[in-house]
């Protein structure tokens, strides 16, 4: 499933990128920003990431913690992007 790939890539980059997440043992579902992982920066760095990866734009309308608040959030919204 493609999902799984995407969870994977993102899971990789925010582990290698932010120590905090290598330190909670991340799971998908956890929400980045208020467990402190990701910082107004840290969002910045993850949406250069995404565009760059994955080929998609990211719309300043779209720079919402609905799209962002989880990995399987970010996949979905990849997925989302892609298929456009």
């Amino acid at each position: 499933m493609a999902g799984n790939h995407l969870n994977t890539q993102i899971r990789n980059f925010i582990l290698e990128k932010f120590p905090l997440a290598r330190k909670q043992q991340l799971k998908d579902s956890d929400a980045l920003l208020e467990s402190g992982i990701l910082d107004s920066l840290g969002v910045l760095d993850l949406v250069s990431f995404v565009e760059q990866e994955f080929s998609v734009v990211v719309a300043d309308d779209e720079l919402v913690p609905e799209n962002f608040q989880t990995i399987d959030r970010i996949a979905v919204f990849i997925q989302r992007k892609s298929s456009n």
